[in-house]
């Protein structure tokens, strides 16, 4: 698998996983004595999973465009985006404080004690970091090798319009 092949399904699989995140179950709070079970989604918790999975979709696209030092500048960026969501899925553990402000039936006047469990998006977020870390690093390893976008089409300095025009009246496209 090439190198730029195997970049763009770790960021599309890091992208995936972010986003999923964003939208499970992060925490389950449980306050007890009958009172239904409350949920809260990964958006509801912390906005950083969207975020960063936007952030590195946009990086791994510019990546495509750009000239080797910049992809290194990209790839490094990818793997502090990475780190980022690594962090985030293993430190933002909300308080029930916290939660009861998002959601009063949770508060300290209303119940006693609330039981509070993780979901599993916290996971997803710690795999999609995972992955766009080796996608950061995959990409910094192997920029030199990756050919330019516009390669293909740049045509050559030292060949003339006139002889352009004979290639094409050859029926041969000077284009490739």
């Amino acid at each position: 698998m090439r190198s730029q092949r195997l970049v763009d399904l770790l960021a599309l699989v890091a992208l995936a996983l972010l986003a999923l995140a964003a939208y499970l179950n992060w925490s389950i709070a449980d306050p007890g004595g009958g009172r239904p079970v409350v949920n809260f989604k990964g958006h509801d918790v912390t906005r950083a999973p969207v975020t960063l999975a936007l952030a590195s979709a946009v990086a791994v696209i510019v990546t495509k465009l750009a000239g080797t030092a910049l992809r290194r500048v990209l790839a490094a960026l990818m793997v502090v985006l990475g780190v980022a969501a690594v962090t985030v899925a293993l430190q933002v553990r909300p308080a029930v404080a916290e939660l009861g402000r998002q959601r009063p039936e949770l508060s300290e006047a209303v119940t006693d004690s609330v039981s509070l469990s993780t979901g599993p998006a916290p996971w997803l977020a710690l795999a999609g970091g995972i992955a766009l870390i080796a996608a950061g690093i995959v990409a910094a390893l192997t920029a030199h090798r990756w050919r330019r976008a516009t390669q293909r089409y740049e045509r050559d300095p030292a060949v003339t319009p006139a002889d352009q025009w004979k290639a094409i009246d050859a029926g041969e496209d000077p284009t490739v």
